[in-house]
Order: structure tokens, then C-alpha cells, then sequence
């Protein structure tokens, strides 16, 4: 049987309608629609037509199958036998599992195109090297790719894959990505489908655009992460800046008792004069200096006095620890000796 012959043979097929009265048994009207003919078919290698083509094409081929048994092959059995209603004709279909969409724009894989063309009857797919890859062709691998299916249909097209036009990840296998191209441009014509298939792509890069595949970079991602880390620290176990500013504040007041107590040789004028030459830590010093010194912050004196909390340091030991390192009490610190203070803290058990 030629291939006209098998193709005509399908076309009438598809246009004769079918009932099943059994779960092998299928009765197939005539084109005419005057009558039927009971059909039996278990499966791909177990059937029997009563009609007298079936007859005549069994006896020189084994494979025959006639029109009626081709017209059940391409119905979906229903499995209600009482009702005896016509069969539903199978409908080929693309399975949307293999649809993706990149940047708005939808691709078909080729395992789709695949699926779908055996659904319309593909037998045969061939592909032939047209050129192969070489210095002279810059490269260049070419090959054409012919499908044909049970109706008689056959499709061509051809591929092509050189380093420009490839991932360079796949430089080296032209050859094989020139048969792709080819069989999915084929089986894209076979199926009647527009869209282009992901495998003839030679990089991501056609779809979304070269700037738009550098953006995102797992490194920029990182530093984004470990800032938002950084904002969740608590401000007890950060380490606080000390470095020492321009901001200066007002020596601590001295309390009434301290005014009134002499310096030693009865001159309250001269106490008074030796009070502002020193600064906090009881070191005299001019007043310039005492200005450019700056005093505890209010951060630091909450590090302290968190730190000492969470140590579980008393007051009166905290007292005790700032005279004897500093020789002040804490509220009368520098910046840098508090931040001293701060440092024996944390390093503390």
C-alpha cells in the first residue's frame, strides 16, 4: 500500500462515526451512513473487521487494518455500552505541561512537540547532515530533519548551530544542537504550532535581553541580606563606636559638700579656681584641654550599664571597678576611659 493510499485510507476514518456496544466489540457506520459494520478490537495486535476490504488486505498483510478500524483507534472509548452513543473523536492536543513562559513570552519544549506529533501519528523521524562544523564554514553545522506521519504527511526543515548563534556551553556539540533545531522546526510544521520551541534558543539572553540577564547576581543578593542582619543587632552587643567627637558636654555639677570642702590651705577662692582646672578624672589640666576632652555619652553610659546588668554586676562594684581603674566614678568618665571600661566588660566572664 502506497503511502496516497494510506493517507486517503486515515481521511476517510476520521469521518466515520462509531459505537460501542461492548469493551471490545464496536460497531462503524458506512460512509454512506446506510450501514454498519461490527468491528472487534482488543488491542493494537487483536482486532477483526467484518468488512470485506478487511477481508481482502488481511490475507496479503497481517498489519492491515482497514477504515473502520482505524476510525475506532482514533475515538476515546466511553465505556457506557447501554446508552450506545456515538464515540468522541480524539482531539490531538499540546499538554500545557510543557508550555513555559520567560519574560512574557511563552516557549514550547521539545518533548511537547514530540508528544504532540505521535498523538497526530508520527512513524518516521530522519535527520541528515547537510555540513559538517570546520574552519572553512566558520564553524558552521547544518542539518535537515524529515518527519512523516501514519496519514501519508511528511515535513521537512533544517537546523543550523555555529559559536555565535550557541550557549558556550554547548560550542562544542554543534552538531547535535543543528539536529534539534532541525527536528523541532519539522515537528513544529507537523504539529501547527507557532510558538518557538526553548531548545532552539542559543541563549537566554535573545528572550530577556543581555543587561536583563546580568541583573540579580547571587553576590548583589548576599550584601542585601547581611545588611538586613546587620539592622537586627542588638545595641548591647554591637561594638560601640569611641572614637572621640567634637561634641563636648559640661563638667559634672559639683555637689554643696564638695564646694565647701578646703583644698588644704584655706582659700575657698583657690579651691574654686583648682576645681575648674580639673577635669573628671581629677588630673589638672588647662581649660582648653578640659574643652577638646569629651565626656561619657549617654550611649555609652547605657552600654555600661547594660553590660554590668547582664554580668550581674552591682552598682557599688561597678563604682568600685571605675575608681580603682580610672580613679572617677562612672558618670565622671571620658570617652575614652569608658570605652575602656566597655571593652574590660565584654571581655569579662
Amino acid at each position: 500500500m502506497t503511502a496516497k493510499e494510506i493517507q486517503k485510507r486515515n481521511e476517510k476514518a476520521q469521518n466515520l462515526r462509531v459505537i460501542q456496544i461492548d469493551e471490545s466489540v464496536y460497531y462503524v457506520e458506512s460512509e454512506e451512513g446506510k450501514i454498519c459494520y461490527k468491528v472487534t478490537y482488543v488491542d493494537d495486535n487483536d482486532y477483526f473487521c467484518t468488512c470485506g476490504d478487511f477481508a481482502r488486505g488481511s490475507k496479503a498483510d497481517n498489519n492491515f487494518r482497514c477504515k473502520h478500524l482505524l476510525a475506532i483507534m482514533q475515538c476515546i472509548p466511553s465505556g457506557e455500552f447501554e446508552t450506545a452513543e456515538y464515540l468522541e473523536k480524539r482531539k490531538p492536543k499540546l499538554d500545557e505541561r510543557f508550555i513555559t513562559s520567560i519574560e512574557g513570552r511563552d516557549f514550547v519544549y521539545y518533548a511537547g512537540l514530540l508528544d504532540l506529533a505521535h498523538q497526530k501519528g508520527l512513524v518516521k523521524l530522519n535527520v541528515e547532515t547537510l555540513q559538517y562544523p570546520s574552519k572553512e564554514n566558520d564553524s558552521t553545522a547544518i542539518c535537515r530533519a524529515v518527519a512523516e506521519t501514519s496519514f501519508g504527511n511528511v515535513f521537512s526543515d533544517i537546523g543550523d548551530a555555529n559559536p555565535n548563534n550557541c550557549n558556550h556551553k554547548v560550542a562544542r556539540h554543534l552538531l547535535r544542537m543543528a539536529s534539534t533545531r532541525a527536528k523541532a522546526r519539522c515537528l513544529r510544521d507537523l504539529d501547527n504550532i507557532g510558538i518557538t520551541c526553548l531548545e532552539e534558543l542559543g541563549d537566554l539572553s535573545e528572550v530577556i535581553g543581555a543587561e536583563a540577564a546580568d541583573k540579580g547576581t547571587p553576590k548583589k543578593a548576599f550584601q542585601k541580606r547581611a545588611a538586613k542582619i546587620e539592622k537586627k543587632e542588638s545595641p548591647s552587643e554591637a561594638v560601640i563606636d569611641v572614637t572621640p567627637t567634637s561634641v563636648t558636654s559640661a563638667p559634672p555639677e559639683r555637689k554643696d559638700s564638695e564646694k565647701d570642702q578646703p583644698s588644704g590651705n584655706g582659700n575657698k577662692a583657690a579651691d574654686v579656681k583648682d576645681a575648674k582646672k580639673t577635669d573628671g578624672n581629677g588630673n589638672g589640666r588647662g581649660k582648653t584641654k578640659q574643652e577638646t576632652t569629651p565626656k561619657i555619652s549617654s550611649a555609652q553610659a547605657n552600654a555600661i550599664a547594660n553590660l554590668s546588668r547582664r554580668r550581674g554586676i552591682s552598682v557599688e562594684d561597678l563604682e568600685k571597678m571605675s575608681t580603682d581603674a580610672f580613679g572617677v566614678k562612672v558618670e565622671h568618665l571620658s570617652q575614652k576611659d569608658a570605652s575602656s571600661l566597655i571593652r574590660q566588660l565584654q571581655q569579662s566572664a
